[in-house]
């Protein structure tokens, strides 16, 4: 099934992650020679039962900026509360599983083939009939990594009453599209100004297709239905956070974000700064770090960010800054629940996987980020004032606030 409307042409496809650099681990290599492992994802913590579907969207009014002979595609995962009916859908899509699964394995010091992502349920029923009427939020990943890798978060918020729609930056990451075709990297890596305009301008496609998708009577499992447009924010990981805040800036569309340890310069530590950076936006924004990454200047930190400080400065709409100061980068990403998993199969020493992660404990910090990420959009998108985001809780004491 298809559908076409105005700019924009969406089908239905097969649901739909790539890891950042992670030191290996070599010792480890003997322990994987056996059946592939699969992961299990956090349990939800809403009440909504959940469905997802995967879009393709085609956008043909602009040219892929990585490959100009074709126009631009993405691929999208929509997460909603739904009726609980069908089978569970895979983390990864069959022929994009293996290189994503790879990237990960392969950087832990793993042979390939190890972690079977394509055989690992997610909690969401495929193609399930959405349920209800609910504010949207869309996702970004991280820079070169899949829409895949914030699994556990956009789960979390579909149970709470949220339509999440997670979406693939063609050309950063394997991007499999109907039919198996799998989409190879080819974005350039070395030029963040170009790769985040890119995603500022998908984000924006991905929106104007949401407001197509709204008005269609072909529209898949009464999803049309659960979209309130009126209601929209944004959480982008890393690259995405910055996504998110550029975006904001250009489209009064999107009301809240959140940017989870996100720099917002082109290239980091040195780099120039953003047009966010400068700015700030007029609208409620968390900024949410991870060791010593915050907006309060420490130039003797390798993790001191002057766009956070020049940011925060500039922000006039409300602002929130959160760290987990005992966590790393990766703990915002779904790294924060699987790289603990797969060390704990296969013998990885707990030293490699506190390079990769810090000390936090992996459960507490999930269920910490949860918690706040819950409480912004319920607070911006729902208008339910949230005490948590008034002062540090001691239920989340790996959580500090920086004032």
């Amino acid at each position: 099934m298809s559908l076409v409307s105005r700019r924009t042409v969406l089908a239905l496809a097969a649901g739909g992650a790539a890891a950042s650099a992670m030191p290996q681990a070599a010792q480890a290599r003997s322990a994987a020679r056996s059946a592939p492992f699969r992961l299990t994802l956090p349990e939800p913590t809403g009440r909504y039962p959940i469905g997802t579907t995967a879009l393709h969207l085609t956008d043909a009014a602009r040219k892929d900026p990585w490959t100009p002979v074709v126009r631009r595609e993405l691929m999208v995962s929509v997460w909603y509360p739904a009726f609980p009916v069908g089978p569970r859908a895979p983390y990864a899509p069959s022929r994009s599983a293996g290189p994503l699964a790879a990237d990960v394995s392969g950087t832990l010091g793993l042979p390939a083939g190890s972690i079977d992502y394509a055989g690992t349920p997610t909690h969401a029923h495929a193609d399930a009939p959405a349920l209800g009427h609910h504010p949207v939020v869309l996702y970004s990943p991280g820079a070169g990594t899949s829409r895949i890798l914030g699994t556990h978060h956009v789960e979390d918020l579909a149970s709470r009453g949220y339509v999440v729609v997670a979406i693939d930056h063609t050309g950063e990451a394997p991007v499999e599209f109907p039919g198996g075709r799998v989409a190879p990297v080819v974005a350039d890596s070395n030029n963040p100004r170009r790769t985040v305009a890119v995603r500022v301008a998908d984000i924006r496609f991905v929106l104007d297709s949401l407001a197509d998708l709204a008005e269609s009577e072909e529209a898949p499992g009464r999803l049309a239905r659960a979209l309130d447009l009126r209601r929209i924010g944004m959480l982008g990981y890393s690259q995405g956070g910055f996504a998110a805040a550029e975006t904001m800036l250009q489209d009064h569309r999107i009301r809240a974000g959140v940017n989870l340890d996100g720099t917002l310069q082109y290239g980091f530590p040195d780099g120039e700064l953003s047009e966010s950076a400068k700015q700030g936006i007029d609208r409620p924004f968390l900024l949410f770090g991870a060791q010593g990454h915050a907006h309060v200047p420490n130039p003797e930190s390798p993790l001191n960010d002057p766009s956070w400080t020049s940011f925060w400065n500039a922000q006039s709409g409300w602002k929130l800054d959160l760290e987990i100061p005992t966590g790393t980068h990766g703990s915002f990403a779904d790294y924060q629940f699987s790289v603990p998993a797969i060390a704990a199969k296969f013998g990885l020493p707990p030293a490699q996987i506190a390079g990769l992660l810090g000390t936090v404990d992996p459960a507490a910090s999930i269920r910490a980020q949860r918690a706040y990420l819950g409480a912004f959009f319920d607070q911006f998108l729902r208008k339910q004032p949230q005490p948590l985001l008034r002062r540090a809780s001691p239920k989340y004491p790996q959580v500090i606030f920086h004032p």
